[in-house]
């Protein structure tokens, strides 16, 4: 998955310079259907203005409230650690399963460090946003 979305997030970067477009925000990544045994449907994408054309397209972050951490590095601990604070919390999450996997409403990591500017990740601050029901 990291490495797909690497490549992803190169496309795209490549795609904002071509284009003339200069991110708002931040870089993330959107994971649509998680399933840790299988694939998964992923975008990745920035907060910019625009419209986009065939291989870029505008989207929308889904509104609600959203349970977020920042980290560095650790991402396995830190998606570990969001889920047990949101269990003990008891927050879920807009989320429903199917045959391909879990289908979240939305579930985010959100590059803090513009990943143009450092490219070694161990590095760069992350935001988790996983949208509560």
């Amino acid at each position: 998955m990291l490495a797909e979305r690497d490549r992803l997030l190169a496309v795209l970067i490549d795609w904002m310079q071509d284009n003339g477009v200069e991110p708002d925000g931040s870089f993330y990544l959107r994971l649509h259907t998680v399933d840790m045994n299988g694939e998964m449907n992923l975008e990745v994408g920035a907060f910019a203005a625009g419209t986009g054309d065939e291989l870029v397209v505008a989207g929308e972050m889904s509104g609600g409230q959203y349970v977020v951490l920042r980290y560095c590095n650790h991402s396995i601990r830190a998606h570990r650690l969001l889920f047990e604070w949101a269990e003990s919390q008891q927050i879920g999450f807009d989320t429903d399963d199917s045959d391909a996997g879990v289908n979240w409403a939305g579930r985010f990591e959100i590059y803090i460090t513009d990943p143009r500017s450092e490219p070694r990740k161990t590095r760069w601050q992350t935001e988790l946003a996983f949208l509560s029901k």
